[in-house]
């Protein structure tokens, strides 16, 4: 306990007095490695009796096989996590050792999913230098799963019937770039034996066994701008690299793929399907964005589709727009696969594109419109020359790291015999955050979600309940979201199902709400 008192204090010293000049990977590492005050929400987790967040650590059923496997992401996106867990079929399950029966490993295991949709996306907490602020959303996500509290949507009283967890899988890059030794280090705290895994290590591991040991050739990271910034995925691929002995010359090339994921969970400020014309609270790609500048010299390449409002223009004729909007998600994973590919084909003596790590757990779901451009750069011609052949290669190996995650996991419960003999994946759980409109002090917009400035304007340390924690329903997940879950994870989405048809903590939901 005294270690991360000591350390904590002068952590959001060192964070609120840093200027805007320094880089936000500074921030990241003084954040992990100055010493630490007892932070305020682990202080209100760990000791105060009184706070919604406390847990009674001492009664805690660590190492109980039958509970479940906590999964949390800033949102839906690390659904496409979840979905690799349930689908993950590696092992025997009656010998447990290595060949498939076409039986999921964790056929038997509940997992308990948390999507923080309320504070997401994280990505923009460095950015706006509130990453004190992002470290307390990530240990409330962590209390979530090791409490039994969980709210019904639109009640002031709590439920006090959820399960804990025995193990934690981080299904968010930024979080486990900014938060997992973090959470690490709070779960030593409690004095419990509970494993955390995060996304990034077996990203990289997943990444670099698409190379042979000798060869030569880049890795894309797309992943969100605090992901990036963080340079999780850099540092440790050429970490990985080191210990795993390659010796061919591996280049890193960065996208931070700002708006893919805002655009995958429909966050108003990215992506709003309603209109067809540019608006002034976009905060997406743009002629005049000086960090995400839309190029209007590689209109070409871009190849945007300006069909049904996919793109948002102040003039009839689009060759002429002088606002331009991205108002939709293949144009943002077309906007940066093009700045990927001028970032490789600009720099010097760079090695031609060999993988594409998906840094970030919403872009699963683009993985085809990922693929499809990438066929158009390879094949794009301008004056009768191919531009981007030399600089790629032409079958780019995509890299979910999901699949590194379920064989971590997998291996770690089959050491410590932590495998449920009797449990059903059909029993697993969903959970969203909203807004607590309880709290006098939450502002909500007209789509009762938070606006961009109170979101990233709120203060680290100041502990109240922002949100409630509820579940999925078709009150707080839109339609078009659950079409791209029922086409991308049918077999998530059906677990879904299962939770609103048939799970006592969603029988409060009028049979309308219920995902069906």
């Amino acid at each position: 306990m005294k270690y991360f008192k000591s350390n904590f204090l002068l952590i959001l010293l060192i964070i609120l007095g840093v200027s805007c000049k320094e880089s936000q990977s500074d921030n990241r590492n003084t954040a992990q490695n100055a010493e630490q005050e007892e932070e305020p929400i682990v202080a209100s987790i760990l000791n105060d009796k009184e706070s919604f967040y406390y847990i009674n650590f001492e009664d805690y059923p660590e190492r109980e096989k039958s509970l479940p496997i906590g999964v949390f992401d800033s949102g839906t996106g690390g659904l496409t996590v979840l979905d690799a867990l349930v689908n993950f079929d590696k092992y025997n399950n009656d010998n447990k050792v290595e060949g498939s029966d076409d039986l999921p490993d964790f056929t038997s295991e509940k997992f308990i999913y948390l999507a923080d949709q309320a504070n997401m996306p994280y990505g923009n907490y460095s950015s706006e230098e509130k990453t004190a602020l992002l470290v307390e959303h990530i240990i409330k996500d962590t209390q979530f799963l090791l409490s039994n509290k969980y709210y019904r949507e639109g009640e002031q009283e709590y439920q006090e019937d959820k399960q804990p967890v025995k193990s934690i899988v981080i299904a968010c890059n930024t979080a486990t770039a900014y938060g997992s030794e973090f959470i690490r280090e709070f779960v030593d705290q409690t004095g419990i034996d509970l494993k955390v895994i995060g996304v990034i290590d077996a990203g990289a591991r997943g990444t670099l066994a698409t190379f042979e040991k000798n060869e030569n050739g880049s890795i894309g990271v797309m992943a969100t701008v605090g992901t990036i910034a963080s340079k999780g995925y850099e540092n440790t691929l050429l970490k990985v690299k080191n210990e795993l002995e390659y010796t061919g010359d591996i280049q890193v090339f960065n996208q931070g793929g700002h708006g893919i994921a805002e655009a995958v969970d429909e966050e108003p400020d990215f992506i709003n399907r309603e209109l067809d014309e540019p608006r002034e609270d976009y905060r997406g790609p743009s002629l005049d964005n000086a960090e995400f500048r839309i190029d209007k010299t590689l209109m070409d390449v871009y190849n945007f589709d300006f069909d049904h409002g996919k793109m948002l223009c102040d003039n009839k004729n689009t060759d002429d727009c002088q606002i331009l909007q991205i108002n939709d998600s293949e144009n943002y994973v077309r906007y940066h696969l093009v700045s990927l590919l001028e970032k490789i084909r600009t720099a010097e003596n760079p090695q031609p594109l060999k993988a594409i790590v998906l840094g970030c757990t919403h872009y699963p779901y683009l993985t085809s419109e990922i693929d499809e451009v990438l066929d158009e750069l390879y094949n794009y011609q301008k004056d009768g020359e191919y531009i981007y052949r030399e600089f790629m290669q032409e079958d780019i190996a995509i890299v979910d790291p999901a699949v590194n995650v379920a064989d971590e996991l997998y291996v770690y419960m089959k050491e410590q015999d932590l495998f449920n003999p009797a449990g059903d994946m059909n029993n697993s759980e969903f959970y969203i955050s909203v807004p607590n409109t309880n709290n006098p002090n939450v502002q909500v917009d007209e789509k009762g979600r938070f606006p961009y400035e109170y979101k990233y304007g709120r203060t680290e340390g100041e502990i109240q309940e922002y949100v409630q924690v509820v579940p999925f329903s078709k009150n707080n997940i839109s339609e078009e979201t659950l079409d791209r879950f029922k086409s991308s994870i049918p077999q998530t989405y059906s677990l879904i199902e299962e939770f609103n048809r048939s799970n006592p903590k969603a029988g409060y939901l009028e049979t309308s709400a219920r995902i069906q």
